[in-house]
């Protein structure tokens, strides 16, 4: 997120002067990293969580319709700096890899032949496929189907031109290209001690490293820190953030690197969450590609801890409660404490039982040919709820100040796929004056041609603007 705001302010007006501070040794270590993430570049294609069954029965499109949308420009900011040159080669960070979705049982058949039916009429997924046929879903995901009972009622999903990005090594190349720029810094094993708000509206940044305590004054502060944001923003004091609290969620992934399973498999396939889980943990055996190794991973499967960052310390969680978000965050645990539950049973779990649930995905997995990986941390927002005192909520929500001079990102999932319509409406919030003017608007429609239209509607537009990011980016089945 940080990356790609800092990319699309130095792109709108070069004289910027933009310091990156980051706490790690290097950037992209925590949960952007490759082998912290899920990385499918989430699209809504074949994440079933995002098509909930409404109380009618109906298939409720709106937030496939809105993660799908944002990926889109995502795609389109990313095609734009591959051409100009800023991005190199696009297979350095992101990859076809058809997404898939399969289901088993009567049951879940139905709702996956209804969802199909539903996004099919849209534009957005005018290109899913539909097969309740063995021997086209043995075509689309070979191990999925390979040996599976043959009286089991199956059904699958495909769109062919989805992806798998590589966010580390993304994130990775946006910095290395704005290091290049005049008047952009990054301070690496920085840590921010103090925000506080002048007199001016301008902030006062108190940052510490080995050599020791530096003050910054800056116009304009983004605290996209992940699971970090959260004491930033508690920092800084602002009352926007008041009632905000954090439940952190680990996750770990079964991996597999053996060549001879691993080129059997080129898809992202995912299935229903199991009865209780959070959306993270919706089920999914996924190719990746990550600093070009070809890996399959199975997951996630979830955990509960303390920490905010993967590197983060046991006493985040307690370090994090305030007056102002206490009632919150113990409505929203005693709200959930079936999730809490569930997230300890799921870190208990024991090496044969993970693989037990691989093989409903994958019947001929073999228990040695696996093993455990240490995911990235998410943690899920808390936030005030009229009616039930909190509320934990799965997601990213936006935190802006009334002035415009601050803005936080909280939240997880759907993430680093809608980096850029996120940071979009960032500035939209904090630089509405500079984008009313006509020098950043047009620089922001070369960069997102569809911005300020709606690619849900515009058939036509979606066209097109489909036609050069699958081109440039080399998602296309040629």
């Amino acid at each position: 997120m940080s990356a790609t705001l800092g990319t699309l302010l130095k792109q709108l007006d070069p004289n910027l002067t933009i310091l990156m501070i980051e706490k790690g040794n290097a950037v992209a270590l925590e949960s952007t990293d490759g082998w912290n993430n899920a990385g499918t570049g989430h699209a809504a294609y074949c994440e079933l969580n995002y098509t909930p069954v409404k109380a009618d029965g109906s298939i409720d499109t709106s937030k496939a319709l809105s993660i799908n949308s944002a990926f889109e420009v995502s795609l389109q900011l990313w095609s734009y700096l591959v051409e100009s040159g800023a991005l190199p080669d696009a297979k350095a960070f992101i990859n076809r890899a058809p997404h898939q979705s399969f289901v088993w049982g009567d049951e879940n058949v139905a709702f996956l032949r209804k969802r199909y039916e539903t996004l099919k009429q849209l534009p957005l997924f005018a290109e899913m496929e539909y097969s309740e046929d063995p021997a086209v879903l043995s075509q689309w995901m070979p191990l999925v189907m390979q040996n599976r009972d043959p009286h089991q009622k199956v059904a699958g999903t495909r769109v062919a031109h989805g992806s798998d990005v590589d966010f580390g090594a993304l994130t990775r190349l946006l910095v290395k290209h704005l290091e290049a720029q005049p008047g952009f810094e990054l301070k690496v094993k920085t840590q921010v001690t103090d925000l506080n708000q002048k007199a001016d509206g301008s902030w006062a940044i108190t940052l510490k490293n080995a050599q020791g305590y530096q003050a910054v004054d800056c116009q304009f502060v983004f605290l996209g820190a992940g699971g970090g944001a959260l004491p930033l923003l508690q920092q800084a004091g602002v009352p926007e953030g008041h009632g905000y609290g954090g439940f952190p969620v680990s996750g770990q992934w079964l991996v597999c690197r053996k060549p001879d399973v691993v080129e059997q498999h080129h898809a992202k396939v995912y299935g229903k969450a199991p009865l209780g889980a959070p959306p993270m943990s919706v089920p999914h055996l996924d190719t990746r590609i990550i600093s070009g190794e070809k890996a399959l991973l199975f997951g996630p499967f979830a955990g509960f801890t303390t920490k905010f960052l993967k590197a983060g310390s046991f006493l985040d969680l307690i370090k994090s409660v305030r007056l102002n978000n206490l009632w919150p965050m113990i409505r929203a645990g005693l709200a959930n404490m079936d999730l809490t539950r569930y997230l300890i049973s799921e870190v208990l779990q024991s090496h044969q039982s993970r693989v037990d649930a691989l093989r409903k995905f994958y019947p001929d997995a073999r228990d040695e040919d696996w093993e455990l990986a240490i995911a990235g941390q998410r943690v899920q927002i808390i936030k005030k709820d009229p009616q039930k005192g909190g509320k934990l909520e799965f997601g990213t929500e936006v935190i802006a100040t009334t002035d415009g001079s601050l803005a936080a990102l909280l939240g997880a999932s759907p993430g680093a796929s809608t980096a850029a319509q996120t940071m979009i409406n960032i500035i939209e919030r904090c630089f509405a004056d500079r984008l009313a003017e006509p020098a950043w608007r047009d620089k922001l429609i070369a960069m997102v041609p569809s911005y300020g239209q709606s690619l849900v509607d515009d058939a036509e537009l979606l066209k097109q603007v489909r036609s050069r990011t699958l081109k440039t980016l080399q998602l296309t089945n040629d």
